[in-house]
């Protein structure tokens, strides 16, 4: 199996989408593990399972209509698959088995098949007492973008990625920047809470990025970020980022995968020369993910 990744945005050839099928019972509000489903919990507009299989599947269809080979995770009953960012993640031809909190632990199992894969693969699993999951890393060529939480967040449930985990990267790729950015947290409030860093940035096209600037701690971050995309910035609300705009998905560097409500960031990707695949997502992002989350992409050319 070739694996390659080196940004977000070349030509995709291979990825694993995740599943809806079977993601268990309605939890209690105390067991959510993010606000936003904890949100919709609470106001009786839980994700309804056949909603969130015809969303993927359509999304799959797209991917398959654009010439991708699709991998799917083997089903296992009564649990959520469909984020398959965070479970593990590739960063030029290194698959790393990602350290996720315990109550995603079982999704693994899902693509053992892809983990243990025999025949020339280059695979790290990440430490014990390293915490990381596939969404708060953004690979850009040269940079690596992981998001993480300060000291005093460690123990909250959002808090999925420590900087532990930052310096892990660094001593991996030497010769890379490995930039690690402290994300704004909180476990009761979707709107004042980054899970991942790609709920807050994402890179598009050659030199464009979708960002959210209440998304990082220190405005010194946002400031690093604005001198390598060179203003280019698409700068989205506090609304916007609740409702997903920085996690749409890039077939190549010039076409996006995106909501099909996301009206004003549609019009603005389209302006920028941008083709865009439309479609609904709106009931898996109950669960606090879109298109990036729901991909782990093995190969890009």
């Amino acid at each position: 199996m070739n694996l390659n990744v080196v940004n977000e945005t070349n030509k995709l050839k291979k990825v694993v989408l995740g599943i809806a099928n079977s993601f268990g019972k309605i939890p209690l509000p105390g067991d959510c593990i993010d606000p936003k489903t904890k949100h919709y919990l609470n106001n009786g507009e839980y994700p309804l399972e056949n909603n969130c299989i015809t969303e993927i599947e359509n999304f799959n269809n797209i991917l398959i209509d654009n010439g991708v080979s699709v991998i799917r995770p083997k089903p296992i009953t009564d649990l959520n698959q469909i984020f398959t960012r965070d479970i593990a993640f590739v960063i030029d031809n290194i698959i790393f088995e990602a350290n996720t909190i315990a109550a995603r632990a079982e999704e693994k199992k899902g693509i053992l098949d892809i983990l243990n894969e025999e025949k020339g693969i280059n695979k790290i699993q990440i430490p014990k007492g390293i915490k990381i999951e596939g969404g708060d890393v953004i690979v850009n060529n040269n940079f690596i973008f992981i998001g993480c939480c300060n000291k005093k967040d460690e123990n909250l449930k959002v808090s999925r990625t420590n900087k532990k985990a930052v310096d892990f990267i660094k001593e991996v790729f030497p010769n890379k920047d490995v930039i690690g950015f402290e994300l704004v947290k909180n476990d009761n409030d979707p709107y004042n809470n980054i899970l991942h860093l790609d709920c807050t940035m994402q890179p598009v096209g050659k030199n464009d990025i979708i960002i959210y600037e209440g998304g990082f701690r220190n405005k010194s971050d946002y400031s690093f970020i604005n001198e390598i995309f060179r203003n280019n910035m698409i700068k989205v609300t506090s609304q916007d980022m609740f409702n997903g705009f920085p996690n749409i998905f890039s077939i190549n560097n010039k076409k996006v995968v995106s909501d099909i409500t996301f009206h004003k960031l549609n019009s603005i990707l389209k302006e920028r020369g941008y083709s865009v695949e439309k479609t609904m997502y709106r009931e898996i992002s109950k669960f606090g993910g879109l298109f990036r989350c729901s991909t782990l992409p093995l190969e890009r050319k």
